[in-house]
Formats: C-alpha cells, sequence, structure tokens
C-alpha cells in the first residue's frame, strides 16, 4: 500500500474542505462575534488549531497503513479527523461569549476580556479532551445507561437549529449566493450523482460561490465580499506556543460552563465511536481504546497550543473510502490545513473566499447530523428523538432572543439587561422569556433526560423515567440545570439551586407514581397495536 494514491487526493478535497470551512468558521466567529482582533487570531487559536489537527492526522494515517501492511489489503481508508464542528458553537456561544461578557461587566477592559474569553474556550477545550481520553475506557458503558434516542436528539438539535437554520437565515440573507450554492450542495450529496473526472462536489459548490460573491460585488449588489477586509490575518509565521498552561491557572473561574463542557465531552467521545463503528462496517476495523485516546489528546494538543476548539473523529468513513482515499489523504490534510494556519495563508484565503461561499456544506452537514437521529433509531423512540429536540429550540430561541436584544443596543451602557425587560416580553409580546433562558442553562442534559424518559415510557420502563426526573431535579438542585443569571451585559448562567423547578420535578414523579398505583390496570407489551 502507497502512502499516497490518486483516491487520497479526492478524499483531502473533501476532507480538507471541510477542515478549511470550519476555520473559516472559527475565523469568522472569533473576529466577528467575540470581536478579537486578526493579530489575535492568527497568533493564539490558529496554531492551536493546527498542532491537534497535525498530530491526530498523521497517527491516524499511521494506524491505517499498519492495518494495510497487517492485513495485507490496499484498500484501508483512514479515520476521516478534524475540527470538531459542534463545540465551535457551543464553546463560543456558551463559554467564551458569557465569559467575555461577565469580565466587561466586572469592568475589564476589551482587551482583557478578550483573553479570559480565549482562555475560557482553551479550558473548555483542554476539559473536554480529558473527558474524551477518560471516556474512551467507558464509553460502551455510557451507551448502555442512555438509549441513542437521547444521545442522538441532543445532536440533533445542533445540528437543524444552530447550524442548519442559522446559515439558511444567512443565506436567505444573500440569496443570490445562498441559495445557488445550498441546493447545488444538496443536489450533490443527496442526488447519488457522479461528477466526471471525480471532482468533488464541495469544490464545486465553493468555487461557484465565490465567483457568484466576487461577481455580485463587482456589479454593485448586496454581497459577502463588502466584509472581507476585517477579517485579514497577515502573512507570517506563526508558531504555536503553550498558552493552555497559562490558561488553566484560570480554571477555577470557569467552572460555571462545566455543564457545556462535560456534556460536549460526552457526546463527542460517543460521536467518535460511532464513527469507529461506521468504519468497521466498512471493513476497516480499528481498535476503540486507542482511536479514542487518540482522538482526545488531538484536542488536548490543540487546546495547550492554545486553540479553543477541539478536534475529532468525522462521521462518513464509507464516503471517503468509497471514492478511493487510503492512509494519505488524512497525512495531506494534516500537513496542509496545519500549513495553512501556521503561515497565516489561511487568512491569506479568508479575504478572498467569503464563508458564504461554502456555508451551503455546514448546512449540509447540520441536516444529515439532524435526519440521523431519526434514521438510526428504532421506529417507536422517534417521539423521543422529537421530545428532545424542544430543549435545543429552547436554546436557539434564546441564542435568537439575545442576538435581537443586542441589535438595539440592549446590554451596552445605558441599556442593561433586566428582569423587568423579561417580564415586559412576556406580557406584551407573549415571549416567555423566563421560561427560555431557564431551558437554554444546560439543555444538552435537559435533552437528553427528557429523551431517556420517553424512551423509557415507551418501552414500559416505568422505573427508570422516574429515574431521570429524578436525575434532572438534583441537577437542577445543583444549579446544573435552568438557572440563569441577569447581568448589565448579558444573561448567562446562574448558580445555586433552582427550586420552583426542583419542586415541578418532583411533583411529577409523585403524579406519575400516583396514577401508575391508583388508576392503570393494564399495561400493553412494546409492539402491540394501540388506537
Amino acid at each position: 500500500m502507497k502512502w499516497i494514491t490518486k483516491g487520497d487526493w479526492d478524499g483531502f478535497f473533501g476532507l480538507g474542505l471541510n477542515n478549511f470551512v470550519n476555520v473559516l468558521l472559527v475565523i469568522n466567529l472569533c473576529v466577528f462575534v467575540l470581536g478579537f482582533s486578526p493579530e489575535f487570531v492568527a497568533t493564539r487559536v490558529l496554531p492551536g488549531l493546527a498542532m491537534g489537527l497535525i498530530v491526530g492526522n498523521l497517527f491516524y494515517a499511521w494506524q491505517a497503513k499498519g492495518l494495510a501492511m497487517r492485513m495485507n489489503r490496499n484498500d484501508v481508508c483512514a479515520l476521516p479527523y478534524g475540527i470538531n464542528l459542534l463545540p465551535i458553537f457551543f464553546f463560543t456561544f456558551y463559554v467564551m461569549a458569557p465569559a467575555q461578557q461577565i469580565a466587561l461587566a466586572e469592568g475589564a477592559t476589551k482587551e482583557e476580556a478578550d483573553t479570559i474569553a480565549w482562555m475560557a474556550g482553551i479550558v473548555a477545550c483542554l476539559g473536554s479532551g480529558v473527558i474524551e481520553v477518560v471516556a474512551a475506557f467507558f464509553v460502551h458503558h455510557l451507551r448502555k445507561v442512555a438509549a441513542r434516542a437521547a444521545l442522538l436528539s441532543a445532536l440533533a438539535s445542533v445540528g437543524l437549529f444552530f447550524i442548519a437554520a442559522d446559515y439558511a437565515f444567512r443565506a436567505y440573507a444573500f440569496p443570490l449566493i445562498g441559495l445557488s450554492t445550498l441546493f447545488l450542495t444538496l443536489y450533490f450529496y443527496y442526488g447519488s450523482v457522479q461528477i466526471r473526472w471525480g471532482i468533488p462536489g464541495g469544490l464545486i459548490v465553493l468555487v461557484f460561490g465565490v465567483v457568484v460573491s466576487w461577481t455580485s460585488w463587482y456589479l454593485g449588489m448586496a454581497s459577502p465580499v463588502d466584509s472581507l477586509s476585517l477579517s485579514d490575518i497577515p502573512i507570517g509565521v506563526y508558531l504555536p506556543k503553550p498558552y493552555g498552561l497559562e490558561a488553566l491557572v484560570s480554571s477555577g473561574e470557569l467552572l460555571g460552563f462545566a455543564a457545556v463542557v462535560i456534556s460536549m465531552g460526552l457526546i463527542n467521545a460517543v460521536g467518535s465511536l460511532q464513527a469507529l463503528e461506521s468504519a468497521a462496517a466498512s471493513g476497516d476495523d480499528y481498535p476503540a481504546k486507542s482511536s479514542l485516546v487518540v482522538n482526545g489528546l488531538g484536542t488536548l494538543v490543540a487546546g495547550v497550543f492554545g486553540a479553543p476548539y477541539p478536534t475529532t473523529l468525522f462521521i462518513g468513513h464509507a464516503g471517503w473510502k468509497e471514492i478511493g482515499a487510503r492512509s494519505g489523504y488524512s497525512l495531506i490534510n494534516g500537513v496542509v490545513i496545519g500549513a495553512l494556519c501556521f503561515s497565516g495563508m489561511i487568512g491569506f484565503l479568508a479575504s478572498y473566499v467569503p464563508i458564504e461561499a461554502g456555508m451551503a456544506i455546514l448546512i449540509w452537514i447540520g441536516i444529515t447530523i439532524g435526519s440521523q437521529a431519526f434514521d438510526a433509531v428504532p421506529r417507536r423512540h422517534i417521539p423521543a428523538v422529537a421530545v428532545g429536540l424542544i430543549p435545543g429550540i429552547g436554546a436557539f430561541a434564546a441564542l435568537v432572543a439575545k442576538r435581537v436584544l443586542s441589535g438595539v443596543g440592549y446590554g451596552e451602557e445605558g441599556l442593561p439587561y433586566s428582569n423587568d425587560l423579561l417580564s415586559t416580553l412576556a406580557s406584551n409580546g407573549g415571549f416567555f422569556a423566563e421560561g427560555v433562558f431557564a431551558l437554554e442553562q444546560g439543555w444538552l442534559y435537559v435533552s437528553i433526560i427528557v429523551a431517556s424518559i420517553m424512551v423509557a415510557i415507551i418501552d414500559r420502563k416505568f422505573w427508570s423515567a422516574v429515574a431521570w426526573l429524578l436525575a434532572a431535579a438534583v441537577l437542577s438542585g445543583t444549579g446544573i440545570l435552568h438557572n440563569f443569571r441577569v447581568i448589565d451585559t448579558d444573561i448567562t448562567a446562574g448558580l445555586g439551586p433552582v427550586w420552583n423547578t426542583v419542586a415541578g420535578y418532583f411533583l411529577a414523579i409523585v403524579a406519575l407514581v400516583a396514577v401508575r398505583f391508583a388508576f392503570v390496570t393494564n399495561i400493553r407489551p412494546i409492539g402491540e397495536d394501540r388506537d
């Protein structure tokens, strides 16, 4: 088996394009959402991402080469690996942005607040990596405790709302670019079409989007090109430094974000295990523990060198293998994306390639993640997946509400957030903001819990449903779930018990137990037809 084959170049264009778009997204969120300077991103964020990508991709390329030699085969495909899309959103909006706003509210300068937000992201990244490494030894047991419908419904919420819906809104804001690339992407990836000369469909979409974006701008039409100069990162040599050690000193102040970090770490571990199962189904059976441990180590390396976002194994091994990718595509991906980050060339490209040109690929990823939740569970558990989406809808509604309020000036000097504002939204606008923001806090846990309760009810496991309700009550009592606080500049995670919600969960337990023993006379077996 050669290190690099023709199929590896085809695989690289797919995997590399995926990671390239994710890096563009990182730059976009860091510069435009968090307000980091381009130099800050170039010197502190991107080198750490590059290190995580290089370590992981080199290992999985070596792993594939070794398996091919042991099995005397030339069709072994390396595990696809890259920047984890889900935590990019979660760590930005639920760790870094709140940390930044809290720092500003306490009198920090913008530069100090940026550093605090970045360090919060690094600690979240390191925490996620530690959880993934540890989870490699017991993740199989986790899947036995929480049903697949419960775990996948949380992922589906991220895919459908925070990724697909959010970028679909953006597509309609620039319909000429957004809609054309969106339907091209859907045609390529869902239409079962073969493309002449083996050109990756994603590459066609990206080039087409860039051409339309710049043509629109040249003709004086609305185009995302207008804002590209703001994301310019100078070309240079940006070597990684162990910023993560400095960030750990501040970790005690960041325990309020543990709910997000632990949830994402566990979900990433389970998702990585699913990636291994997908590879095994394609004929490439890799050892689970070593593969998962290195997956977590890649995230730790990224965090140690300053990246606030983790890396992960990707779902989709069968697709890369089908187009001829072997071990070399992983090798090329790590080297090329790493070089682009170390040199600042990724910023140069970001100055000419708007995220809108490639965001249709992100929408496709979001749709795929969402649809998998309904496709990969037993038919009877589909209602559980649907119920598990509701906390994600609440979290997304909270994010949209804060964007709107911030857009009209709330959170700035002279117009602070307040509890009166939330009451006004409910009384005058019919928007029960207090409920929405309560549901937002720890919503990943809430999604897993309510979906697990539904699975237990559907599978006639009454006491399992009661146990999950008890878990929700306990987590609400510790403040991990549902506790939010209003500060002048933001609505963010709170501390301490939420007694009214604890009482609500306990009352639900009492009601279920009372009804079960006082009124229920018969329980139909699973699978029996019901009216």
